[in-house]
């Protein structure tokens, strides 16, 4: 029983007594995506800035 129970404590003090490392101490690698993005044109700027002088033009003008 001293036995088994020397062989336990022994057992357990190298499996939770020992330095934890889960692979090399190196540096990883990693590899990095490559992303691809369209250019695209859009024509509502033209739009988008008449709408916004209307929107001005409307209390002055209203006046």
């Amino acid at each position: 029983m001293k036995r088994t129970t020397l062989h336990l404590s022994l057992i357990a003090a190298l499996a939770l007594g020992s330095a934890a490392s889960a692979g090399s101490l190196a540096d990883p690698v990693v590899e990095q995506d490559i992303v691809v993005e369209d250019a695209t044109s859009s024509s509502s700027g033209a739009l988008t800035v008449a709408l916004l002088a209307y929107l001005i033009l409307i209390p002055v003008l209203g006046d």
